[in-house]
């Protein structure tokens, strides 16, 4: 597969909360010959990347407020609950849950809200974001209940962002309405494809009309800002193929638009497949290709690009997702749920009982905690920001750490600088046009 793609939702990274580790897939030994291959199992089994003490940050939107007060970080929540697994889905979800069920997680999502308030005192969130498995398959009523607590319990700044994740064939203008109503001011629906058979194939419960359906739906329920979620490198699926996704997509006329290359995972059905080779995926050159049309596409179309998957009109980027790519604070809650808080990480249980018991306990559900080192800080904070195409800002690098990154990585950045992938504009170090699809090759470096 091609190296540069981190298959992560609106982690994706969706979400980076809802899973725990950097997905990096294996380069093109051509191109990344002369750059020395480092152990690369730190990245690949670390959880959610943080950043504390930051005293100032500058995000490519502009200037942010110290990360010292309480009114920078995001709130994340899962909803591990879907209908049926799609067939390249590892994501902590269980399918087929009663409704009894899901209201019950959402009393237990209160209780650790109640619990995580009291315990850090965060204020208002910046941003919110309930993904999942389909935050849209709870009750309307269950929906408002989650959101209220987070206003009872945390509060949100003013003009806070405030986003769902949704199935297109879960939501009608109702729930969409209610939604709206509750304070939900992004959409982002998963639509992943617009050809039926390549849908059905992935074990998606929607088709292309539901997409359709579900951005007129939302159109009238009053939202202006959606993001629609796309996978290329699809088995069976053609360059001819994904330039017409694209150009559905953009019909639709989203704000935002993210394209991310599948990523196969041991366990899950497409993940036994391709061990036993029978899952005919796209060559390495084909993937490649679609990434630039994706590019080509997008761009022409009136899109920014502004990370490597993400791409937005102005003034639509993502915020919350820019808390992770700039390693800001953000909570996690619920089950699997990730937090990177004051010096330390943790990421939630995963299985339901086990997180519900320790709840009714009084205790915070948290399974594995790490604190991290300033170097550890360092790495992320490099990687994570050259995910952004504005890059890295090497004076608030230096601003949070006393040391400039450019003399601390002076090795790794002048082999990156004389194999052409990294450069210096503007006070940012950014990956080249060649060092983008080649991204993995560049973040290993600073492990």
């Amino acid at each position: 597969m091609v190296a540069g793609f981190v298959f992560a939702r609106s982690l994706a990274l969706a979400e980076w909360p809802k899973v725990s580790a950097v997905r990096l897939k294996a380069g093109f030994p051509a191109y990344s010959a002369s750059l020395p291959q480092r152990p690369a199992s730190d990245l690949l089994s670390s959880a959610p990347p943080s950043l504390f003490g930051f005293t100032k940050a500058t995000s490519p939107l502009g200037p942010s407020r110290s990360l010292q007060t309480k009114a920078s970080h995001a709130l994340y929540i899962h909803i591990p609950f879907c209908i049926r697994k799609c067939h390249y889905c590892d994501f902590v979800s269980y399918p087929g849950r009663s409704p009894e069920e899901m209201a019950a997680y959402c009393r237990d999502l209160e209780r650790e809200m109640a619990l995580v308030s009291q315990k850090w005192q965060p204020g208002p969130a910046a941003t919110v974001y309930i993904g999942g498995g389909t935050p849209t398959l709870l009750s309307a009523r269950d929906l408002e209940q989650v959101l209220d607590a987070v206003a009872r319990y945390f509060g949100r700044q003013p003009g806070a962002e405030v986003s769902i994740e949704a199935n297109p064939g879960t939501v009608d203008e109702a729930k969409l309405r209610d939604l709206r109503a509750a304070g939900v001011n992004r959409l982002s629906l998963g639509a992943q494809a617009f050809d039926d058979d390549l849908l059905g194939a992935m074990g998606r419960i929607h088709r292309r009309r539901d997409t359709y359906q579900a951005c007129e739906l939302a159109r009238r329920a009053g939202f202006s800002n959606i993001n629609l979620d796309l996978i290329f490198g699809l088995p069976g699926q053609t360059l001819d193929g994904w330039r017409a996704t694209l150009r559905e997509a953009v019909a639709l006329q989203p704000e935002h638009i993210a394209a991310y290359s599948l990523q196969v995972e041991e366990g899950t059905p497409w993940g036994k497949l391709a061990a036993a080779g029978e899952l005919p995926l796209p060559g390495e050159e084909l993937e490649l290709a679609m990434y630039q049309e994706a590019r080509v596409i997008l761009t022409a179309a009136g899109y920014r690009q502004y990370e490597i998957s993400n791409f937005a009109r102005p003034g639509y980027q993502c915020r919350h997702n820019l808390t992770y790519w700039l390693n800001q604070p953000y909570l996690g809650l619920g089950a699997a749920a990730a937090s990177s808080w004051q010096g330390r990480r943790w990421q939630n249980y995963s299985d339901l009982h086990q997180y519900r018991h320790t709840l009714s306990r009084g205790r915070l559900p948290r399974a594995e905690i790490e604190t991290l080192t300033p170097r550890q800080q360092m790495a992320e904070t490099m990687f994570m920001g050259l995910r952004l195409l504005a890059g890295v800002d090497l004076q608030a690098f230096r601003q949070r750490f006393w040391v400039d990154a450019r003399e601390i990585y002076a090795r790794e950045l002048d082999r990156l600088y004389q194999a052409g992938l990294v450069e210096e504009k503007n006070g940012h170090l950014r990956l080249t046009e060649k060092g983008l699809p080649l991204a993995n090759e560049v973040f290993v470096q600073f492990v």
